[in-house]
């Protein structure tokens, strides 16, 4: 017979605790005004300055159009500027403001937060393994440890 949480329900298992951890991010990044698709973005605007809005939808996993959209939200918002690229004036030119880098340090708090919700059950020991167990199946995946790819084409998530 199958244990509960035996090998053969871990896929399952990590899927539900997925769900479980996005929707909870979701509920905190939204006491910010910010849904989990703007998150990510911000996320990886910060890690990479001056990115167009092409490359900003590959990082997404997100189709193009779906990108505009949220960077005229971000961009209204007051969180992102829109420039020229001055190499390549096809492109605009993606980088943070001062309020986006603010909101910047409110998501890093609302991730922490995150993070303590879910583990709290384990013991420093037990968070550590499951860290390293975890980081290792994303890297044999090719997962981006920042960024849940495709969250900006769901759109309970705009």
């Amino acid at each position: 017979m199958n244990s509960p949480g035996g090998p053969e329900r871990t896929g399952f298992l990590l899927s539900q605790l997925g769900s479980f951890a996005a929707a909870r991010f979701a509920e905190l990044v939204k006491l910010l005004g910010l849904t989990p698709a703007m998150a990510g973005a911000l996320r990886i605007l910060a890690r990479s300055p001056g990115l167009s809005q092409r490359a900003l939808a590959d990082r997404l996993g997100a189709v193009p159009s779906r990108v505009v959209v949220l960077v005229d939200a971000l961009e209204a918002a007051g969180f992102v500027s829109r420039t020229r690229d001055p190499e390549d004036r096809r492109h605009h030119r993606l980088d943070l403001t001062d309020a986006g880098r603010a909101a910047m340090g409110r998501l890093r708090g609302a991730a922490e937060q995150q993070n303590a919700d879910l583990l709290a059950p384990l013991d420093a020991e037990e968070r550590a393994a499951l860290g390293a167990l975890v980081s290792r199946l994303a890297a044999a995946h090719g997962i981006d440890p920042d960024v849940h790819r495709g969250f900006a084409d769901h759109p309970q998530s705009q």
